[in-house]
């Protein structure tokens, strides 16, 4: 039985994902995404379990900076649908409310329905989290947003179903792992990190080598690199089709490596097909 960790405490998402893609492990929350980086760095745990990326609110800044400081392979992808709920202590009144708390990101997908009720938003580390820290702490005109598990979980009334502003609202999550799994059946799809020399056209000759070899890029993101002698330059997140041993591929790479002056292959991992199901043993779930 394998051993998940994630970012958070019962009820979050990640655990969540954890769950659908692993069932019958064992899946512990720890409080930062650090420590889960550190933990499957370590040994403590086979796998770890951290968002990405919401279809919402974006991409998740910290996950992304600690898979570049990181040696962690990404194994898998799993991508969930996340339908946020109002939760409050039970004899609770919509009219009651004054403030919200949740994590970053749930604000921010719920950031319609939280202007529409004039309540005032306050971050927390976790959706679960906050959800915990009501139920042992409520407060008069408090309320959290988090999932129906979390309300279950920790005994709170459900105010509201569904106020994320959009319903096609999921979140993509990184399985990772110290080694690479065993290649299988079916699509894949490979992560990397790369930064370019500070010259005109130097970013459409890397990209070019990918579209020489007809491979479709799935993702490409740009995030300041942490240079004091340099602030604002950029470094490039980007996902294509393929596994990077492939033919393609690897020549697409290699040109990358001649091009880019810094180039990191974060993993090449089954890609998920069916939007929202995981759980099910199709190419989402990683084979354990």
């Amino acid at each position: 039985m394998s051993r998940i960790a994630f970012q958070g405490t019962e009820g979050a998402y990640s655990e969540e994902a954890s769950l659908k893609t692993f069932p019958g492990s064992t899946a512990i929350g720890l409080p930062t995404f650090h420590q889960v980086f550190s933990a499957v760095s370590n040994g403590e745990f086979e796998f770890g379990v951290v968002p990405v990326e919401n279809t919402t609110a974006g991409i998740i800044n910290q996950t992304y900076d600690l898979l570049l400081e990181t040696d962690l392979h990404v194994v898998g992808e799993i991508v969930l649908k996340v339908e946020h709920c109002l939760l409050a202590p039970p004899g609770t009144r919509m009219e009651d409310l004054k403030r919200v708390i949740s994590h970053p990101q749930g604000l921010a997908q719920c950031d319609g329905f939280i202007a529409r009720y004039k309540l005032e938003a306050e971050p927390v580390y976790d959706t679960a989290g906050a959800a915990r820290e009501l139920a042992e702490h409520p407060r008069p005109g408090l309320a959290a947003i988090a999932s129906r598990r979390a309300a279950e979980r920790y005994g709170l009334q459900i105010l509201a179903e569904g106020i994320q502003d959009f319903s096609g609202n999921y979140t993509r999550f990184f399985v990772l792992s110290r080694e690479d799994l065993p290649r299988r059946e079916g699509p894949y799809k490979t992560s990397v990190v790369f930064t370019t020399r500070h010259r005109p056209g130097e970013l459409l000759a890397a990209l070019q080598a990918f579209a020489d070899q007809g491979i479709n890029l799935t993702k490409l993101e740009s995030r300041p690199r942490r240079d004091p002698d340099r602030p604002f330059s950029p470094i490039f997140y980007a996902d294509f089709e393929g596994h990077a041993e492939d033919a393609g591929p690897s020549q697409a790479l290699l040109v990358l490596l001649r091009r880019a002056s810094f180039v990191k292959v974060l993993g090449s991992y089954p890609a998920v097909t069916s939007w929202g199901f995981v759980g099910q043993r199709t190419s989402a779930t990683p084979e354990v």
